[in-house]
């Protein structure tokens, strides 16, 4: 294909790719939750996450050899 219509293939194919803006609105938050209750969460998000890589990698040496 020449370069033209390789160009024109690509716009025509950018151009069609047009996403409508979403409809957001911003309201007050319903619920509000306390800075006690956020550190539980993110303490509980942080252990799940952290917790089996960090076992993983402070037994490596155990799983490298195998029982």
């Amino acid at each position: 294909m020449s370069l033209p219509a390789v160009s024109r293939l690509l716009r025509s194919a950018l151009r069609t790719q047009l996403v409508p803006a979403a409809n957001l609105s911003s309201k007050p938050a319903k619920h509000n939750i306390t800075a006690a209750e956020q550190a539980v969460a993110m303490t509980a998000l942080f252990v799940a996450i952290l917790g089996p890589s960090g076992w993983i990698l402070a037994h490596l040496e155990d799983y490298k050899k195998g029982h």
